[in-house]
C-alpha cells in the first residue's frame, strides 16, 4: 500500500527563528574593512560628493571634473591639454570630451600657443572665469562643512597624506 503526502495546505508552515535586531544606533562591525584605506576613502568621498552636488554641481550644472578643470585654469592660466590631463588624471580622449562640453557652454576655448604655434592652450573665457570665481566662493562653505570635525593641523595632515596616496 503506497502512502501519499498530505496536501501542502495541511503541512505546518516553517517558523523563522526569532533573531534579535541590534539597535539602529549600534556600530556596524567593519571586520577586515577597518584597515582598508580604499574603503575609508570611498566612504569619505560619498560625503564630499554629496556636499559638492548641493553647493556646486546642481546649482551650476558642473560635474566634479568640470569644476576641477575650471579651478586649474583659474589658478594657472592657459594650459596645454597634456598638462590638464595629467592634473586631472584623465586620458587624452576623456579630456577632449570634457573640453568639448565646456567649450560648447562657452566656458573654455582652445587657443594657439604663443610660444609654440604648433600647439594649443586651453583658456577660460570671460564666462568661464566668472563661473570659476563664483564656484570657488561656493566651495568655501562646503569645505567648512567637510572639515568642521578636523583641527587645522589634522586638515593639513590629511591633505598631505592624500597627496602621498595619489602620487604616482
Amino acid at each position: 500500500m503506497s502512502r501519499t503526502a498530505p496536501p501542502s495546505s495541511k503541512l505546518p508552515k516553517p517558523v523563522a527563528p526569532a533573531v534579535a535586531k541590534p539597535p539602529a544606533s549600534a556600530a556596524l562591525q567593519l571586520g577586515p574593512l577597518a584597515g582598508v584605506l580604499g574603503f575609508h576613502l570611498a566612504m569619505a568621498s560619498v560625503t564630499a560628493f554629496d556636499l559638492f552636488e548641493r553647493h556646486i554641481g546642481q546649482q551650476h550644472d558642473l560635474r566634479k571634473v568640470d569644476y576641477s578643470l575650471l579651478m586649474l585654469l583659474l589658478a594657472n592660466g592657459p594650459l596645454p591639454p597634456k598638462r590638464l590631463a595629467l592634473g586631472l588624471s584623465v586620458s587624452a580622449p576623456k579630456l577632449t570630451q570634457l573640453l568639448d562640453g565646456l567649450q560648447a557652454r562657452g566656458l573654455v576655448q582652445r587657443q594657439r600657443s604663443q610660444l609654440d604655434r604648433r600647439s594649443h592652450n586651453v583658456v577660460l573665457t570671460a564666462a568661464g572665469q566668472a563661473l570659476a570665481r563664483v564656484t570657488a566662493e561656493a566651495a568655501e562653505p562646503m569645505e567648512r562643512q567637510l572639515l568642521r570635525r578636523l583641527s587645522v593641523a589634522e586638515h593639513a595632515m590629511l591633505i598631505e597624506l592624500l597627496q602621498k596616496v595619489t602620487a604616482v
